[in-house]
């Protein structure tokens, strides 16, 4: 499991870096055509913003299966031991329930009502651009089960060191 979410860690990472560097490109060729050329590219705008969404959707399920997100710790920080890894578990849970829920089939049926919609200035329909969140909310649930699995096996280790 651990080998697999490093391959998925390397990709998303070379999407977000890669996202980043193309937006930095199209952010300033759009002010050059918007200052200099007297003519503001819609596409280079269009794409950047879409590629910011897309850029944000990915980086929020990284960041969730890094366990690095902004979380309220008062309540877990008033538990120890078995009651940590047990709260720590359930909010795993919670946060798969939603991205199950609203990403991954709220964003499928949101994507398949869209499919037929085309974007004004890209070639490209309005569904195509919707598809990030289903993609996000299966990579959410793909680092909470892992997260789960890592939480659980810490918690084995620490049990087998108390024990001994």
């Amino acid at each position: 499991m651990e080998t697999i979410r490093k391959y998925v860690d390397k990709i998303i990472e070379f999407i977000c870096i890669s996202f980043v560097g193309i937006m930095t490109i199209l952010v300033t060729w759009q002010v050059i055509t918007r200052y200099v050329f007297k003519s503001p590219s819609a596409v280079t705008e269009q794409t950047s913003k879409y590629m910011f969404v897309w850029l944000v959707l990915l980086g929020a399920a990284y960041v969730f299966g890094k366990r690095e997100h902004m979380s309220m710790v008062f309540i877990k920080d008033k538990f120890t031991g078995r009651a940590a890894v047990t709260v720590d578990i359930v909010v795993e849970l919670i946060v798969i329930a939603f991205a199950l829920g609203i990403l991954v089939f709220g964003g499928y049926k949101n994507t398949l009502l869209t499919m037929s919609q085309s974007d004004s200035a890209l070639p490209i329909t309005i569904g195509m651009i919707y598809v990030m969140l289903p993609i996000s909310g299966l990579l959410t649930v793909f680092y909470g089960i892992c997260n789960i699995f890592k939480i659980a096996k810490g918690f084995s280790k620490e049990e087998a060191l108390k024990t001994e």
